[in-house]
């Protein structure tokens, strides 16, 4: 992964951390999921979060939408493209 792919997932938590508190709660998440135009019901969210969220606190932080990213980059790239 480069700066530039760093750089680029930051812009995409930013655009979900919507209140600008440095986290993702499960209902920015709903809102990012909803503003792709993808039906997601609220288990379906919850599932995702959970699946990100590394330390259980129940928001995601930049690392850990970052760990994401460097796992599943394919997947990340689509949701970039769509922003």
């Amino acid at each position: 992964m480069t700066d530039e792919d760093k750089a680029e997932c930051e812009r995409l938590f930013k655009c979900f951390d919507q209140d600008g508190d440095g986290k993702i709660s499960l209902s920015e998440m709903a809102e990012a999921f909803k503003a792709f135009g993808t039906t997601a019901s609220t288990e379906e969210v919850q599932r995702r979060m959970t699946e990100m969220d590394k330390d259980g606190d129940g928001f995601l932080s930049f690392e850990e939408v970052w760990e994401f990213n460097r796992a599943n980059p394919s997947l990340m790239k689509e949701v970039m493209k769509k922003l």
